[in-house]
């Protein structure tokens, strides 16, 4: 009988928990599809959680004549891709040579780089502006090409300063830590160099490890918001979180905002969902030894 509560209570406990995350999530979906006064009406009664009353389409037409929505969406689409399919090929790399090869100093270049992971982004925000405003940029100029500096408002300023990534390439080194090392010797004798092994044993074997490091990396670059806004100018080229400062402006339509909170959200929570497994799968496997 003891064990049958601790189990119904560890059910109930997950239930509970689930609600806390699932029904502010569900409640921005609904509202969505709501004009704005019966959003507030329904918000002392269960009705705020359930698709009742007058629902359409408004706010997300509305969405698209307030900002320029979809051009914020492939901004962001643009970003996100490109940095993750960069991140994991440079931070996968480096992870290889920390782990599977074997040269003077590499436990001290991972320590330095793990002791990154404790400072804040925001400490070294204004010193990297400078930064990237100081680097070469080729540009198209008329029908010449010029060299002028500075990558403020471009797209690779809100892409290469996110590629390399510190917990990547740790957890990277982890999960490459788990593989035997017995099948770098093998390849080795039949006459194997290090780029094949890391392109034809390890990389084919850390399918877990690249999912879960894909969407590690593509949420921050997905929710960037302050970086865009400290570097980037031109609307053009701005991603979706800093697209949800234009509702604040003059009249606020929270209708709106729940149906551009949608839409930035509900991909993210699909992403999650299809790389679920391989994502608890990695987290396992690289725990075994770390």
């Amino acid at each position: 009988m003891t064990s049958l509560l601790k189990h119904l209570g560890g059910h109930i406990g997950r239930v509970v928990v689930a609600l806390v995350f699932a029904l502010p999530l569900l409640f921005m979906v609904v509202s969505s599809f709501k004009p704005d006064d019966q959003i507030f009406g329904d918000l002392g009664s269960v009705r705020a959680f359930l698709p009742l009353g007058t629902l359409s389409l408004n706010n997300y037409i509305g969405v698209f004549d307030r900002v320029p929505a979809a051009r914020f969406l492939l901004n962001s689409v643009l970003i996100s891709s490109i940095t993750v399919v960069l991140g994991i090929i440079v931070n996968s790399l480096a992870a290889f040579a920390l782990s599977r090869m074997r040269w003077p100093g590499r436990k001290a270049v991972l320590t330095a780089i793990i002791a990154t992971l404790i400072v804040p982004f925001e400490t070294f925000a204004l010193p990297m502006v400078w930064w990237v405003n100081q680097l070469p940029l080729l540009r198209v100029n008329g029908f010449h090409l010029e060299w002028t500096t500075g990558w403020m408002d471009t797209y690779q300023v809100q892409i290469v300063p996110f590629i390399a990534n510190a917990f990547s390439i740790f957890f990277f080194h982890q999960y490459f830590q788990s593989i035997p090392k017995e099948l770098d010797e093998a390849a080795i004798v039949d006459g194997a160099g290090w780029f094949t092994i890391y392109r034809r044993i390890v990389m084919p074997l850390s399918g877990p490890a690249v999912a879960t490091v894909a969407i590690l990396t593509f949420l921050p670059a997905w929710n960037s918001y302050l970086w865009p806004l400290m570097v980037v100018q031109s609307e053009e080229l701005r991603p979706v979180m800093v697209g949800i400062s234009y509702f604040f402006q003059l009249n606020v339509g929270w209708g709106q905002i729940m149906a551009y909170s949608s839409m930035i959200t509900v991909p993210i929570l699909a992403l999650f969902m299809a790389f679920q497994r391989s994502f608890v799968n990695s987290i396992a496997s690289s725990g075994v030894k770390g």
